[in-house]
């Protein structure tokens, strides 16, 4: 990689990071460019060169985290040894992400993210396909086997996440009635139940 590149790595990675501090401390509404460049040090001129606008620097930073959170869900199957040990494993390292990431987490689980989720979904879908598709070639093997029912790939994801994802949801919106320890202990095996053949 040249200097240039380098540095222009490194300007992009500034407006990110800037980005979901501003994202964190203000919400939605207080992602501006004026608070993105101040929060940065980073000139408007820079943001609009590597985003384009300050929707194109919010969607990197989704798919940033997304990535991420994606990466860490592809490691915890690679670690089970059962089917039913990869559940758990999904549950837990989905919603210790949740915790240890909070400020990611929010952007992930928010109207904003919905929208662009919505909006760009095919695009989306395709550029994570990589990592999603560790989730498909892990099941494979179970479903063959019986220890997994034989479902569309899409519902089992969606029973196996929709659950997590709510949870995640409650936990971010600060209601204090939802504990993720004690999720991460009861979600596996309800979520198990509607996956075993």
């Amino acid at each position: 990689m040249s200097p240039k590149q380098q540095r222009g790595e490194v300007t992009a990675d500034l407006l990110l990071d800037a980005a979901l501090r501003v994202y964190a401390a203000e919400g939605e509404r207080g992602v501006t460019v004026g608070a993105v460049t101040k929060a940065s040090g980073v000139s408007l001129g820079s943001l609009y060169h590597h985003f384009g606008s300050i929707d194109g620097l919010i969607a990197a930073l989704a798919q940033r985290w997304l990535g991420r959170l994606l990466d860490e869900l592809a490691t915890s199957l690679r670690e089970a040894r059962t089917a039913r040990g990869g559940i758990d494993a999904v549950v837990r390292s989905y919603l210790a992400f949740v915790q240890e990431h909070r400020d990611a987490a929010l952007l992930l689980h928010s109207a904003t993210a919905d929208r662009y989720g919505m909006s760009r979904g095919k695009e989306l879908r395709d550029t994570q396909e990589a990592r999603l598709s560790a989730f498909a070639q892990w099941l494979e093997p179970h479903i063959r086997s019986g220890d997994v029912a034989p479902l569309p790939l899409p519902l089992i994801e969606s029973l196996v996440l929709g659950p997590v994802v709510g949870v995640a949801r409650r936990w971010l919106s600060g209601t204090g009635d939802v504990d993720l320890e004690t999720a991460a202990h009861i979600l596996p095996d309800r979520i198990w139940r509607s996956l075993s053949p």
